[in-house]
């Protein structure tokens, strides 16, 4: 997502879903970095309660290369009241800035427990050759190049 977070047990996402990541250019045609949100929703069992559970996320590029390895522990405790053999949403949100070194395609894996879950998405560049011609009607304009 472009952003994440996880407020009283609820997460918020803006911009999730998303498959093409635009990262920007500096100046000098070094890659910039880019705000991305990453949000985990996990069902914790009754019998998986009171437990801590490692979790790891993975950014990684369709080759392999590591882009960020972020640790984290999972524990959902049993609050005053639960029904017997209820289970547990638990949420985390994780937001920050990356830099990709190259486009091409990316994924997050989530490993916990010895279950793993991955999305995909890619990491595209702006074409910088020349102005951006639209046209198709009487609004036609061209947006010169920065």
């Amino acid at each position: 997502a472009n952003h994440a977070e996880a407020v009283n047990g609820l997460l918020y996402l803006q911009g999730a879903g998303l498959t093409d990541v635009m990262q920007p250019m500096d100046g000098s045609g070094a890659p910039g970095v880019v705000h991305i949100g990453l949000g985990v929703s996990l069902l914790v069992g009754w019998n998986e309660t009171n437990r801590t559970f490692p979790l790891q996320l993975h950014i990684e590029h369709e080759d392999g290369e590591a882009v960020a390895i972020i640790d984290a522990a999972v524990e959902a405790g049993r609050p005053a009241g639960l029904t017997p053999g209820s289970d547990q949403r638990h949420v985390l949100a994780i937001s920050g800035e990356v830099q990709f070194a190259r486009e091409g395609g990316y994924r997050v894996r989530a490993v916990i427990d010895g279950q793993e879950r991955a999305v995909t998405f890619r990491v595209v560049r702006p074409q910088t050759a020349g102005p951006i011609t639209r046209g198709g009607g009487p609004t036609d304009f061209d947006i010169p190049s920065l």
